[in-house]
């Protein structure tokens, strides 16, 4: 089984910054992309970062600039930091990775449960 446990959501004041952390365990042979998205009250869940095994990132228009993605491949980890934050950014923000837990498997994408962004203003 693989297990994505996210960390770092809170209640922040406008203009401030977070740091979200996203830690994968399991089996796992490899780890291709892996990315943060984001959910807000009664809207689709949407992509706001994402980088490859290579690092190539890309980004969400309405994030760019503010937000960094980084991964760590011997740790497993991904993180995303967000700064300038503001209430239009409140929302649960989940981990996804796309990987295979052996060398016959194909890949596929995991999502962890989300931890939970507050932006006041």
């Amino acid at each position: 089984q693989v297990q994505l446990v996210e960390s770092g959501g809170g209640l922040v004041q406008a203009g401030e910054a977070l740091r979200l952390s996203c830690a994968a365990s399991g089996r796992i042979f490899s780890i291709n992309a892996m990315a943060w998205y984001r959910q807000a009250p009664g809207k689709l869940r949407e992509l706001v970062a994402r980088i490859t095994s290579g690092g190539v990132t890309n980004y969400a228009d309405s994030v760019k600039g503010r937000f960094t993605i980084s991964r760590d491949s011997a740790k497993r980890t991904v993180d995303l930091q967000v700064s300038s934050l503001n209430p239009e950014d409140t929302a649960v923000y989940f981990c996804n990775v796309n990987l295979r837990q052996s060398y016959f498997d194909s890949s596929g994408d995991y999502w962890g449960k989300g931890t939970l962004v507050t932006v006041s203003s």
